[in-house]
């Protein structure tokens, strides 16, 4: 496994340990996104041109830089989602999912799917679209819970847990075979679940009134 595919889900990891604190800078309204001003376009195209080149808590806190500016950055974020390097492509999908914006589920789905080869990429897209509101990627989640990789099975676990509530006693560290019985209950769950949409914003709601 090359290190830029791990690079893109590690990036995750450590961007779930951080919050954003600063305000964005001015940007004017032109549609249908947010236009930023000559000085702050010439500041993200610079930083996405520095993405390649930065690793670890470099990478993440400039990853946090474009969460923070947020809609300004979409076009840029959004091309990036389809570079050819999965770390890159990671970064990219970081930022945006961790601007929370549902608006990003559409323009996302309408982007290529990664290829059966890059398994961890598509993951990530799935966990992005996930923390952006769309539940329809649970499915993919579960089937990440089987990675080979327990980072991998971690982010999974903690994106599922995250919009469910749920763990079906699932451990990313455990054996094999306890593993693949909380796998089968997730499985379960799902098809059980008719309307899994409305049984994910229940369990939200109920999250919110604890």
């Amino acid at each position: 496994m090359s290190k830029r595919s791990s690079s893109s889900i590690s990036l995750s990891a450590l961007l779930l340990l951080l919050g954003a604190c600063s305000s964005p800078p001015t940007v004017q309204y032109t549609g249908p996104w947010l236009t930023p001003s000559p000085i702050l376009k010439d500041k993200i195209d610079a930083n996405a041109r520095r993405i390649p080149w930065t690793h670890g808590v470099e990478r993440v806190e400039l990853v946090r830089w474009f969460s923070e500016v947020g809609e300004p950055a979409y076009p840029v974020l959004l091309e990036l989602c389809e570079d050819s390097r999965p770390d890159v492509a990671g970064a990219a999908l970081g930022a945006l999912g961790a601007t929370g914006d549902s608006r990003l589920v559409e323009e996302l789905h309408a982007l290529p799917w990664p290829g059966e080869e890059s398994v961890e990429l598509r993951l990530e897209r799935a966990r992005t679209l996930m923390r952006l509101g769309d539940f329809s990627m649970v499915e993919h989640m579960i089937d990440g819970l089987s990675h080979e990789r327990l980072l991998i099975r971690a982010l999974c676990s903690q994106s599922l847990f995250e919009a469910t509530g749920k763990r079906f006693g699932f451990n990313p560290s455990a054996s094999e075979a306890d593993r693949g019985a909380s796998v089968d209950r997730w499985s379960e769950w799902w098809k059980q679940a008719t309307t899994p949409a409305v049984e994910l914003a229940q369990a939200q709601f109920e999250q919110t009134e604890l």
